[in-house]
């Protein structure tokens, strides 16, 4: 009789409806209350991750979303499970990274009832919601469902951001009466096209222009054919932001690569007479100053119409998909290609700029680079030596090469990212490059890697705590306090976990350990001690 009760929940019904737009995996941890969330998914050929914290489920779930193009989908229990997950909620937001977070919640008529039941929280739907996109608490199977329609909806047609479903406990665990045609997926809308007369101007400005200066983010990453299209088209340099990295190769002779925190780098679209930014809100996280000048006309290309002015305003706003709107404009111009810009000059100033300002990150990141192979996934932290170095050192050749969270910046999320793009695919090696402060915050997520038998490689750069706030608590005339911290034996630490633990102890080392532990598969840690600079 149980398993009749329970052969067609509104859990089911979830389920069903989201394995139908083509998610495979989704990432969490089983509890008490969220059961039948997970009864259906060995039958629906969903492959569960179990992560050892809910924080490394989002953070999972965000890098299986960058490898497939699909929402990373975490599932959490109700009360101090979704909460875990919040620092993941608030990077998928900064980010703007498609997810969808399920949760079970009170029954319906139990909510604000304070009378102390297990995992009670006063207000989880408002909680989720002050930072995600939005947040629902739904009263049947069938509202859960249109809620999951409307999320595909959104991460198609609008800026893609995490959304949480609230399932009240009865509801979860009731009949669910959704016939089968309502969980079917939905022919999803046509991507946006610009207005017309926008288009037509900007095709004007773009036309006119003799230093043309293309800036691409996270909103274009999907328009990578048509933006390397328009840069050919206009012989323009093209900058991107951490986010956006990759969306033009950068190994090609247009790309300066995502630099656009080193002062040179945006020099070169300050000084242009056109500035095109597509999908990309400017945000000072990204640019490391206040904003981005501009001393010519500005054309901006973005999915959200209050993204036209923001940090820059536009000359010309034009609203719509990166791929359909770029697609358009390169139909307004000239079929000809322009003579491509000389950008050597400014490849040297960039160059040495980054090397000023970080000369034994960017050593260190070179070595490590050099190990990897070209196809490689780059998980990173916000840890120096993703951030002052291996950011700009990384050529990637293709968007999502590099998984990083510039806005957010949240420690810990290398390791459950580089667990969730080795999920989600096994056709190029994962790498994640972390430092030791950092890989304490998810350090647990080893054995999750170790127990889905996946193939990564860690690489953790030890510089002996938290080595930036240590500086600039001596910059503040401050004597250092609560920085310098205690290391545990890494490589060890990594045997212990079932992983196979490495260490170079000299910087000979490093490159050879790092192409050593990728061949030989499984689970591997390379520790790479390093000297502090006071």
């Amino acid at each position: 009789m149980t398993e009749d009760r329970f052969a067609d929940t509104a859990g089911r019904a979830v389920l069903e409806t989201i394995r139908g737009y083509g998610v495979d995996a989704v990432f969490g941890i089983p509890g008490t209350h969220n059961l039948e969330l997970y009864r259906p998914l060995a039958d629906l050929g969903i492959r569960a991750v179990t992560n050892r914290h809910e924080q490394g489920s989002g953070y999972g779930a965000d890098g299986w979303a960058q490898q497939t193009g699909l929402p990373g989908v975490v599932i959490t229990t109700s009360g101090p499970g979704l909460q875990n997950a919040m620092s993941a909620i608030g990077t998928a937001f900064c980010e703007s990274r498609p997810m969808i977070v399920l949760s079970p919640g009170v029954p319906l008529g139990s909510e604000f009832a304070d009378v102390g039941t297990l995992h009670e929280t006063k207000d989880a739907t408002a909680m989720v919601g002050a930072i995600a996109e939005w947040s629902r608490r739904v009263t049947s199977a069938a509202e859960a469902v249109e809620a999951l329609h409307d999320a595909f909806t959104l991460f198609r047609t609008g800026r893609p951001r995490p959304v949480h479903i609230e399932i009240p406990l009865d509801v979860l665990e009731s009949a669910a009466e959704v016939p089968a045609e309502a969980r079917r997926p939905r022919v999803l809308p046509q991507r946006a096209s610009g207005d017309p007369a926008a288009l037509a101007e900007a095709a004007r400005l773009l036309n006119g222009a003799e230093r043309p200066v293309i800036v691409a983010g996270g909103g274009s990453v999907d328009a990578a054919h048509e933006i390397t299209a328009l840069a050919d088209r206009l012989g323009a340099p093209v900058l991107t932001t951490l986010n956006g990295k990759g969306v033009v190769d950068e190994r090609h002779p247009l790309s300066l690569g995502s630099n656009l925190r080193l002062a040179a780098a945006r020099e070169v679209a300050e000084d242009a007479d056109v500035v095109i930014v597509i999908g990309s809100k400017l945000g000072e996280a990204e640019l490391w100053a206040p904003r981005l000048e501009a001393r010519g006309a500005v054309v901006r290309i973005d999915i959200s119409p209050v993204q036209l002015d923001k940090n820059l305003a536009a000359t010309v706003g034009v609203v719509g998909d990166a791929a359909a709107v770029t697609a358009e404009l390169l139909a307004l111009l000239p079929a000809d290609h322009r003579v491509p810009r000389e950008l050597t000059v400014e490849r040297a100033a960039i160059d040495a700029e980054m090397r000023e300002t970080a000369p034994d990150a960017v050593g260190l990141a070179e070595i490590i680079v050099d190990a990897l192979p070209d196809d490689a996934v780059v998980a990173g932290d916000s840890s120096q030596i993703v951030y002052m170095a291996l950011g700009s050192v990384l050529r990637s050749a293709r968007p999502h090469a590099l998984l990083y969270t510039p806005t957010y910046a949240t420690l810990g999320y290398g390791l459950p990212a580089a667990i969730g793009a080795r999920v989600a695919q096994t056709e190029h090696p994962v790498v994640t490059v972390i430092g030791d402060g950092a890989l304490m915050f998810c350090v647990n997520e080893l054995v999750t890697a170790v127990e889905q038998r996946l193939d990564i490689t860690v690489v953790c750069v030890d510089n002996g705590g938290y080595a930036e706030i240590r500086q600039n608590e001596v910059d503040r005339g401050m004597t250092p306090i609560g920085v310098d911290l205690v290391q545990p034996d890494w490589a060890a630490l990594a045997t212990a976990f079932g992983a196979t633990g490495r260490r170079a102890e000299t910087p000979d080392d490093i490159a050879p350990s790092i192409r050593d532990a990728i061949a030989a598969g499984g689970v591997q840690l390379v520790h790479i001690p390093t000297q502090r600079q006071d």
